[in-house]
């Protein structure tokens, strides 16, 4: 049986504040949120949903969850969460409605997650480690046995989301500061599907990149506000003002994965 075309949307690291005005980085995340949310609802080809691959706030504050979740209210498709360091997993619980999931366990601190669509399978991660080593990220072994469970050989067609980025990135600042700590036990697991693996899509590095290892294609995107530098010399986080706020659209067709990452200028 053909697998049908599915397209997505990508979006990350809106950092909505409490206010309207709250800014960031020189920045005002809110502006961005709206327009690309006016943009999500006016392309060309409708996605099938919005996947935010997390820190869908600066701070956990209520107040910026309400505003996020007034804002991707107004989506047309569904929208799907990923836990990123500046959220919590019982905030996005509660603050923030999703498609329909099959749920992977009655955790509330948690946000991993399976759902499906047209036959395609999604695995959504939570990396999100304790404080102490903010801002990097660590699967639990429970998620490394979810994630075990969801990377076999056979099955539907896998594309997985997760907040921090699996592999090294060739930044010296990004490899000592944002990875997934335990990132190569993650990729090992994964080698088994790969067959059947569309894509580890992340956020956290504000910035569009693609990383191809053992046949398995990682790729991350622009945030919707603000990117940073991750040149081979950066030694030290910095900003990037001469690139835009962005998003990916996936086309996931029967025999390949086809993703355009398009950029839009920042709201006055």
């Amino acid at each position: 049986m053909t697998q049908p075309p599915l397209y997505f949307v990508q979006i990350s690291d809106t950092h909505i504040g409490p206010t309207a005005d709250y800014s960031r980085d020189g920045h005002y995340p809110q502006p961005c949120a709206k327009r690309v949310v006016e943009i999500i609802n006016s392309l060309p080809k409708r996605p099938d949903f919005v996947i935010h691959t997390g820190d869908v706030v600066t701070n956990p504050h209520p107040v910026s969850y309400q505003i996020a979740a007034e804002t991707f209210s107004r989506l047309q498709v569904p929208i799907y969460y990923a836990n990123g360091n500046h959220d919590r997993a019982a905030d996005i619980h509660h603050y923030l409605p999703m498609g329909p999931v099959m749920k992977t366990g009655q955790d509330l601190s948690r946000l991993s997650y399976v759902f499906e669509m047209k036959g395609w399978r999604f695995l959504v991660l939570d990396a999100k480690g304790p404080d102490e080593i903010e801002p990097q990220g660590l699967l639990t072994d429970s998620d490394l046995e979810l994630l075990m469970a969801e990377a076999t050989p056979n099955g539907s067609p896998l594309t997985i989301f997760v907040h921090f980025p699996v592999l090294p990135l060739n930044s010296p600042w990004m490899d000592a500061n944002m990875l997934i700590l335990n990132g190569e036990t993650m990729h090992k697991t994964l080698l088994p599907a790969r067959d059947r693996l569309r894509g580890v899509f992340h956020g956290h590095v504000h910035q569009a990149m693609q990383t191809m290892r053992d046949g398995i294609l990682y790729v991350s995107v622009a945030s919707v506000f603000s990117q940073f530098a991750a040149w081979p010399d950066d030694d030290v986080v910095r900003y990037d003002p001469a690139h835009d706020p962005g998003y990916n659209f996936v086309h996931l067709l029967p025999d390949m994965t086809l993703i355009h990452q398009h950029t839009f200028p920042r709201p006055n």
